[in-house]
């Protein structure tokens, strides 16, 4: 299972983790605390899942999503950066999209997600379209998410852990 490699990979590496969701509603973080043992990498699990949410928990400008919309690249990157800094973490993700079955347009179809991927580094976005049901949808991006935690985790974090050691 992910969660259970995401969290001896950050275990391993001594990485503290945090999410911010919105169409996935705390099931990221479900992954990750079902995993026993996940109380030593895990901080924080922001649920927003309204915009006020967004910004009240996670301090993204509610003129930002006013601009570029909830579901946008610009979102799911503050929101990232808002749970790596308040969740006091090594790195974040954070998901914001369009599980449906409705509340879909032309420009943003059901199946629309954004992830948001920061550390101390930066922040980096990611786009999926996504087929499926509401279920199968939410389903496929926390796997996404949960993957994109553990690669982070994998190549940032145990690599710098490994180059330690040899110096």
């Amino acid at each position: 299972m992910k969660a259970t490699r995401l969290v001896r990979l950050a275990k391993a590496a001594g990485v503290k983790l945090a999410t911010a969701e919105s169409c996935t509603g705390g099931l990221i973080a479900g992954a990750i605390t079902a995993v026993p043992g996940s109380s030593a990498v895990f901080t924080h699990g922001f649920v927003t899942y309204g915009n006020d949410a967004k910004a009240e928990m996670l301090g993204v400008e509610p003129g930002l999503i006013e601009a570029v919309g909830a579901v946008s690249s610009e979102v799911a990157a503050a929101m990232a950066q808002g749970a790596l800094a308040r969740g006091k973490a090594d790195v974040a993700v954070s998901v914001t999209g369009i599980a449906g079955p409705d509340g879909g347009s032309a420009e943003k179809p059901v199946g629309t997600v954004w992830f948001g991927l920061a550390k101390a580094g930066g922040v980096t976005t990611y786009h999926r379209l996504f087929a499926g049901s509401r279920r199968a949808v939410r389903a496929q991006s926390v796997d996404f998410a949960l993957g994109l935690l553990s690669k982070e985790v994998s190549t940032s974090f145990c690599e710098q852990k490994e180059a330690k050691k040899l110096y």
